[in-house]
């Protein structure tokens, strides 16, 4: 009887196929980060019937400036010490929502450190709550931005670090 060997790929277990998402953040690999983020959003959501979300370079746009900011100011909320809030953010700074007729946005926020700060423990989190779950799974998006920035937004004492965004839309052109 002949035995099957699989091979994983560096960075991904057999319980999460997605390339990069066990990655330690670094500046070499926030892109991988990034495409390992999108897989897993999307692996929770095809196994349900649901679309696949598609990368919006204009949500990306908010949702990088947004992980950035909290990292450099210190702060972790979906509203800015500012009272920036995630409708201002994408109208502000995307042209998301221009020409539509309907909308919808949702957004997921969360840093990690060492181990932590993993796409696969990120979406782990999220998974495990009931808002951010929601988000995920809502068959109304369409569109998903992933911002990572490197950092916490509190003192990380050295250890490797990210702070993750994921603004999520859908719109209906008129």
């Amino acid at each position: 009887m002949a035995s099957l060997a699989l091979a994983v790929p560096a960075g991904a277990s057999a319980a999460s196929p997605c390339s990069g998402s066990n990655l330690t953040p670094s500046s070499e690999n926030v892109s991988q980060l990034r495409s390992a983020t999108l897989c897993l959003l999307n692996r929770e959501r095809t196994p349900r019937g649901m679309a696949r979300l598609s990368e919006s370079p204009q949500l990306r746009k908010a949702a990088q400036s947004y992980s950035q900011t909290m990292v450099a100011q210190s702060f972790f909320d979906h509203v800015s010490p500012g009272g920036s809030t995630l409708l201002t953010r994408v109208k502000r700074s995307t042209g998301y929502l221009q020409n539509v007729s309907a909308w919808a946005l949702g957004e997921n926020i969360a840093w990690g450190t060492g181990e932590l700060a993993t796409p696969a423990e990120t979406m782990k989190g999220w998974m495990e709550s009931s808002g951010h779950r929601h988000n995920i799974l809502n068959r109304k998006y369409r569109h998903v931005g992933i911002g990572i920035a490197l950092g916490a937004p509190v003192d990380a004492q050295g250890l490797p670090a990210a702070t993750y965004t994921t603004d999520f839309g859908y719109r209906k052109s008129r």
